[in-house]
């Protein structure tokens, strides 16, 4: 699996994650062109960034 993620921030103020399949045939800028919505802005980061613990995952923010 890789070991990066994209994140990006949702229309709500929260933050969106992709997670890429394990066989995914894209690299992370072509998978980022592909699924995060044009003229919104995103980073890769390595997986270690996102945070696990998923309880308090409406509170996250996005920042650039």
């Amino acid at each position: 699996m890789s070991e990066k993620r994209i994140i990006y921030p949702s229309e709500n103020g929260g933050v969106c994650v992709v997670v890429p399949a394990q066989d995914c045939p894209f690299t992370m800028e072509e998978l980022a062109k592909k699924d995060v919505p044009e003229g919104t802005p995103y980073k890769i980061v390595d997986v270690s960034e996102v945070p696990s613990d998923r309880t308090f995952r409406e509170a996250w923010e996005y920042t650039a």
